[in-house]
């Protein structure tokens, strides 16, 4: 036996319940809103533009869903794996879904199969991989191949070598921050892609390696300088990690989010004071949102989404964050105000990353006085979840902001949350793809 064998049976065995259906629709369509918000800026053109210059099969159409997806930083996050699942798993459901004219209930169920796989597989990498892998693309085509085997119905053996073989394409290094380069994008877009591929060929008899985690030059070994292999089937009877993972209500690396979360509670507070002279601003947080996030002076709107200074000057000054609050307008306003922020690694918040992403901000007063919020969890987390008429208005937000009409946006947002009580094969992607490379 291996521990991917392992996984396989636990989440085989799992139960699925309609509630978690319902789940997997609402998080379909957080992916699928993000991919249509992707589609229409500057790097989704540049991807539809190759789009448009290639031969495209299903696969390629699950890697360029799955890359849009991830542009607007609006895509879901899973904090014990440091994995955005949404984007790697939803386009693989979705296109192979249909071509395979799966049953909506049966979509629903690949995607939990996905998130699981990707989630799980995650939380065993440990702490120092994240330093220089990123874990969306070395651990999502593990989510992928197992969503994909799910769908192509694929027994457990046939699923244990689409595993290995999902996993020993694993790649996707940080190295693209330093210059700002669009990699992170492929990264999503090549995992859907590498575990479509691992379970296809799986389906005709190709092997891959059981023991592609633990064994001597599997990715443990090769990746990992402190792994947890322990924690991958550390929950059994846990809910599905699915259900554990975060939607973002802001369009920001997700590091920035509990700091942005009580940002907006100072908002309110300044206003209420007359909004005095801010002197200082305190972030407190954990090292791995400086190592991602530590950006006084963004030169670009995606390096604000990854700046904690802009992010919450931003919601300090205007009492919200949206698409519009990283462009060259919204960071020369913030300019005065980043360079009175401070950051540093506090033991509150390391101790508890990842299970907990949490940060505090305080602001210092020109009148002496001091305002300070802190967050343990924020808003879109599990704990904080955002309910079904919260996640209308960001999917329609984000749908509305790619071209569709309201009416258009409520439309779509009906079928896909409809998915757990429809008979009928969806043919969101395939809409979604024609649409865009048209």
């Amino acid at each position: 036996m291996s521990i991917t064998a392992d996984l396989i049976k636990l989440i085989r065995s799992k139960p699925i319940s309609d509630a978690d259906l319902a789940a997997a629709a609402i998080f379909a369509l957080d992916a699928l809103a993000a991919a249509y918000a992707g589609s229409t800026t500057p790097v989704g053109n540049i991807l539809l533009s190759w789009a448009k210059g290639s031969s495209m099969d299903s696969r390629r159409e699950a890697l360029l869903l799955g890359a849009l997806t991830h542009i607007t930083e609006t895509d879901d996050l899973h904090r014990a794996s440091v994995t955005h699942p949404g984007c790697v798993v939803v386009p693989v459901a979705l296109v192979l879904g249909e071509q395979q004219k799966t049953t909506p209930r049966e979509m629903l169920g690949a995607i939990l199969h996905g998130y699981e796989a990707m989630c799980c597989i995650g939380a065993g990498m440990g702490p120092t991989h994240y330093k220089v892998w990123d874990n969306t693309a070395t651990c999502g085509p593990y989510g992928s191949a197992m969503a994909a085997a799910s769908i192509l119905g694929l027994n457990d053996e046939q699923t244990l070598h689409a595993l290995g073989n999902a996993g020993t394409q694993s790649s996707g290094f940080w190295q693209f921050m330093q210059t700002d380069a669009m990699s992170k994008h492929l990264h999503a877009g090549r995992a859907a892609e590498s575990g479509w591929l691992a379970a296809e060929m799986a389906q005709y008899g190709f092997t891959g390696s059981p023991q592609i985690l633990e064994g001597e030059k599997g990715m443990f070994a090769g990746m990992c300088a402190d792994p947890q292999p322990d924690a991958i089937l550390a929950q059994p009877d846990s809910a599905w990690q699915l259900l554990q993972t975060s939607i973002k209500p802001w369009p920001s690396c997700r590091h920035t989010h509990p700091t942005i979360d009580c940002a907006l509670e100072l908002h309110a507070q300044w206003e209420s004071c007359g909004k005095p002279s801010i002197e200082h601003i305190q972030i407190d947080t954990y090292q791995a949102a400086l190592d991602v996030c530590d950006r006084a002076n963004p030169q670009n709107e995606y390096q604000a989404k990854f700046s904690l200074h802009h992010t919450v000057a931003s919601a300090l000054q205007q009492g919200e964050v949206t698409l519009n609050s990283f462009d060259q307008a919204a960071r020369e306003q913030t300019a005065a105000l980043r360079n009175k922020v401070d950051v540093k690694v506090v033991d509150l918040y390391e101790a508890a990353y990842p299970q907990s992403w949490g940060s505090s901000v305080a602001i210092s007063l020109q009148d002496g006085v001091q305002l300070q919020a802190s967050r343990q969890d924020c808003k879109g987390d599990p704990e904080l979840i955002l309910d079904e008429k919260q996640m209308r208005l960001k999917a329609q937000g984000l749908l509305q902001y790619s071209g569709l009409n309201e009416q258009q946006a409520a439309t779509l947002c009906d079928q896909v949350l409809g998915l757990p009580n429809s008979d009928q094969n969806p043919s969101f992607a395939s809409e979604f793809i024609t649409k865009i490379i048209r």
